[in-house]
């Protein structure tokens, strides 16, 4: 029998790095700014980067240094261009086209000397952000810089107005009914979940499976046989006796807030001990190329995503946008674009919205009007207006998303095809007036 696994939801889970890591890269040189970037604009009423052509951004994320070895910065920055590249096509905003005009490369540590180098810059309007460590976003939201960023640093903006990310902050404690879920599409009773020690997020993570799977062990029969929140980060040392110890107590799936590179050195130690039979639940494999690239290693596993997948039918969405304007600029479809291209599509919905004479201070206003934003059906529906703050168990619903929802997929032939929903209707959301226990309801948003 093939040995499956599941990848997970919450990215926060494993992009939260050891300030070891930071300490490695505190010898590196400083912010890397894009050489070709366009003259600045000309000031209009007082807007850095607007003149009466053109809004300038910049963007401020992860290449070097990445001990993750993903495509952060230059993935990112492709979502956002094939983005203004669409609606450039369509005359821009307000009569001015969209443009990237800085890109800084936070070097993993160096990110608030990135931000400060904008602000003191200031010849770009807001701010684009893909950061493992987001040390500079309260700077610039001191500074009223408007931003835009991949929501994988929920604490890092949680409180402030002028964060958007392609997800709202999440509550990193409260349960989730996703994961029992997974589970008995698994067949699987008897759970495990592993995190990384160095991560208080990843810690958390792994704490919340425990907590969900306990919560609804009435309903599912599922019951966590083995915990592990202490592991060191990429599993240096391997991960042969707890794999042995998950062997011993009859674990039939393990569900994990652990990087890419960490869940392939443990499935090559299930298989190496015989355990081809266990389901993983993955927290950072949507990748095709990377699951590719692992033969049949990651065959049966099911997968977590928080935007439409790719293999949705893309019709009547902004996926059948997302993959016309991809191929148009040339980029590769990845997570790290679609984060991008959602980015770009609230900045862009929060400039029209504030009218021609916008402002920095008007576009944020305009944004936190929006309470139904799902970019064109792509993501669970944000309401910007209550949803800056956390939500709680308590409570999910008065600064939280109506419903908990979520989009799976399962590694099959190598590679990804939706479960759970329908190619049509991708997500499965239970409504969260309450966190009582039921089946899910495929759902496509619009």
């Amino acid at each position: 029998m093939r040995r499956r696994r599941t990848r997970g939801f919450r990215l926060s889970g494993l992009l939260v790095l050891l300030c070891l890591v930071v300490a490695a890269c505190s010898n590196s040189t400083g912010e890397e700014s894009d050489t070709n970037a366009p003259p600045a604009s000309t000031p209009n009423r007082g807007n850095p980067g607007v003149s009466t052509t053109e809004i300038r951004f910049s963007l401020l994320a992860t290449r070097s240094n990445n001990p993750i070895g993903t495509c952060i910065l230059d993935c990112f920055n492709d979502g956002v261009e094939a983005y203004f590249a669409f609606r450039n096509s369509e005359g821009g905003v307000h009569g001015r086209r969209l443009v990237v005009a800085e890109q800084i490369d936070d070097e993993l540590g160096r990110n608030r000397e990135g931000a400060l180098q904008i602000i003191t810059g200031n010849n770009t309007f807001a701010t684009f952000g893909a950061a493992q460590l987001p040390l500079g976003w309260a700077e610039l939201a001191r500074a009223g810089v408007p931003q835009y960023v991949w929501a994988i640093q929920p604490a890092a903006m949680v409180n402030q107005k002028s964060i958007f990310g392609n997800a709202a902050p999440v509550c990193l404690d409260c349960t989730l009914r996703t994961y029992p879920y997974v589970a008995g599409l698994a067949n699987a009773t008897k759970i495990a979940a592993l995190g990384y020690g160095v991560s208080d997020v990843s810690k958390e993570c792994t704490s919340t499976i425990t907590r969900t799977i306990d919560r609804y062990h009435g309903d599912t029969g599922q019951e966590i046989v083995y915990k592990n929140d202490g592991l060191g980060f990429g599993l240096p040392n391997g991960i042969g006796p707890e794999v042995s110890e998950m062997k011993r107590v009859g674990t039939q799936m393990i569900m994990t807030c652990l990087d890419l590179n960490g869940m392939r050195t443990l499935a090559q130690e299930l298989e190496r001990q015989g355990m081809r039979d266990v389901v993983l639940y993955h927290s950072n494999t949507y990748d095709q190329d990377f699951v590719a690239a692992a033969g049949d290693l990651f065959e049966g596993d099911y997968v977590g995503v928080s935007f439409r997948p790719f293999e949705a039918d893309p019709a009547g969405t902004g996926l059948a946008d997302y993959f016309r304007w991809m191929q148009e600029t040339g980029a590769g479809i990845t997570e790290a674009a679609m984060a991008g291209w959602i980015n770009a599509d609230l900045a862009y919905q929060g400039i029209l919205a504030a009218g021609p004479n916008f402002t920095r201070a008007s576009v944020v206003e305009a944004t936190n009007r929006l309470t139904d934003y799902s970019a064109d059906g792509l993501i669970n529906p944000i309401d910007w207006s209550r949803q800056h703050e956390y939500p709680t168990e308590e409570d999910p619903t008065t600064h939280g998303y109506k419903e908990e929802c979520q989009a799976l997929v399962q590694v099959k032939g190598g590679k990804f095809e939706v479960v759970g929903g329908t190619r049509a209707e991708p997500f499965v959301c239970w409504s969260n007036e309450n966190r009582d226990w039921s089946e899910p309801r495929p759902t496509a948003i619009t």
